[in-house]
């Protein structure tokens, strides 16, 4: 800062700053008026003060109605001076040097405000801006993403910009933010997805309950949920349409060349042999899908078995502690109503108030071992699961025998022997050493060399995309899932 501040001289904005700025703000013959009398501060709705070099934010108790304040690209160090603009909506206080948030408990209008790159290192002080919509602190200090609760408040908040700050570069991040702020519709300058949003929902509930409470009703939802009917078994396996000839009937759905081009000496015999390869490529496709669906099955099933195993140990456990508590205790009241004496039901108190701090010892211990047990649990459960689904992709794009890469393969050596026998076809043609006769539209296709090849082309490009889209929709939804 000393570097800084020896190249520019630091302002507090004062009246003639302030003046200043409505003048040029005004039109020229408003301007002229407004240094010839005395301007009312009260009219002044917006006010832009960027570029100042303002270290300090004074004097704004005259401007009690503005509701946009434009105080970027100072060197302000403290959000102060702001107690009476009540009616603020909008408030940029970007490109400073401001360590903390503060000052703005009055500030109850506030829709948009901006503290983008500043050197905040914390969340705070922010209840009572019930109406703020749009807030960026991108380019800050914030090391704790669990600070990100406190927007939980803000029921109006719905865009939200952390870019920039050290924790972004959390593993979990996102996922963290949108799990406890459901209601963001933007973070981060992108739109949140709603196939995220409810995910986590399933996880965590909309009532913002912690895991460890939600976990505890998994058990009894995902039994059922395991056991798919065969109908839905293949959509659950990213396989669907893949056990006949579906995707090789989809190839021809566009394509309105490939019925001529049958027509073609040669070509009958080579689309007879192409649909029954294309067909048996997805039918091995299809049932590596399903034994990779039994794998991830299974691996879910052991974590539901697992988890529900540590909570019934857990629990059981706590009723134990708590039972043999309220049998010591009973027994304690019981000798407190006889006692003989003053002192000995006041030694039998004493005992009963630590018996109560024991058992609060035992139970938080108890706590903290459900918790690293399900910690464990889901570190070993990713583990696996990451492994089996990124196997399966990869699979998928080329490592596995029979992926749709073989597709491809299979639809390429279509068409280059496709090329072949039409260009071989239009030779004859020209030539006049056609044995049969072939239908006029397909006369036509041959006539010229260019135009049989774009159409052959079209189809093949055609036919491609389909496989390609199929392959893509198996990666995106394995990723989703």
């Amino acid at each position: 800062m000393s570097q800084f501040f020896n190249s520019i001289k630091p302002n507090i904005i004062d009246d003639e700053m302030v003046q200043k700025a409505i003048e040029e703000k005004c039109p020229e013959n408003l301007g002229d008026l407004a240094r010839k009398e005395s301007m009312n501060f009260n009219a002044v709705t917006e006010l832009q003060l960027c570029f100042k070099s303002i270290l300090q934010i004074d004097n704004m108790w005259p401007l009690e109605n503005l509701t946009k304040l434009q105080l970027d690209n100072n060197v302000i160090e403290k959000i102060e001076g702001l107690e009476s603009l009540v009616h603020l909506v909008w408030l940029d206080l970007s490109f400073n040097n401001i360590e903390a948030i503060g000052g703005l408990d009055t500030l109850i209008k506030l829709q948009d405000l901006s503290l983008y790159s500043n050197r905040i290192s914390k969340i705070e002080h922010m209840d009572t801006l019930q109406e703020l919509q749009i807030f960026s602190i991108g380019k800050n200090n914030l090391t704790i993403l669990e600070d990100v609760v406190h927007f939980r408040r803000l029921k109006n908040l719905r865009t939200l910009n952390f870019s920039g700050n050290p924790f972004c570069d959390h593993e979990h991040y996102t996922l963290f933010v949108v799990a406890h702020l459901p209601s963001l519709v933007y973070l981060d300058f992108k739109l949140v997805r709603g196939s995220t949003v409810r995910f986590l929902h399933s996880l965590i509930g909309k009532s913002g309950n912690s895991i460890l409470q939600s976990l505890c009703f998994v058990p009894a939802l995902g039994a059922g949920s395991l056991q798919k009917s065969g109908s839905q078994k293949h959509t659950t396996a990213f396989v669907e349409h893949l056990n006949g000839s579906f995707l090789f009937d989809s190839l021809y759905e566009e394509d309105t060349e490939a019925a001529k081009l049958a027509s073609l000496p040669g070509v009958e015999d080579l689309l007879q042999a192409y649909p029954s390869w294309f067909v048996l490529v997805c039918k091995n496709l299809y049932n590596y899908g399903l034994e990779e669906y039994e794998k991830r099955e299974a691996e879910v099933s052991k974590f539901y078995k697992r988890l529900h195993e540590i909570l019934t140990v857990k629990q059981e456990e706590s009723r134990r502690i708590i039972s043999d508590f309220e049998n010591r205790n009973q027994r304690r009241l019981d000798e407190i109503c006889h006692a003989r004496s003053r002192d000995t039901a006041e030694s039998k108190r004493a005992q009963g108030k630590e018996d109560i701090l024991q058992l609060w010892d035992a139970l938080m211990t108890l706590e903290v071992l459900v918790s690293n047990d399900l910690e464990e649990l889901l570190q070993d459960f990713k583990r696996s699961i990451d492994v089996i689904a990124s196997t399966f992709m990869e699979n998928i794009k080329g490592i596995y025998p029979f992926p749709s890469t073989q597709c491809r393969d299979l639809e390429n050596q279509h068409h280059e022997k496709l090329m072949e026998i039409t260009i071989s076809t239009l030779e004859k043609a020209d030539k006049d050493e056609l044995e049969e006769k072939l239908p006029d539209d397909v006369r036509r296709l041959v006539t010229d060399k260019n135009t049989i090849v774009n159409a052959i082309s079209m189809s093949h490009n055609i036919h491609l995309r389909k496989i390609d889209k199929r392959e893509s929709d198996m990666l995106c939804n394995t990723y989703q899932w």
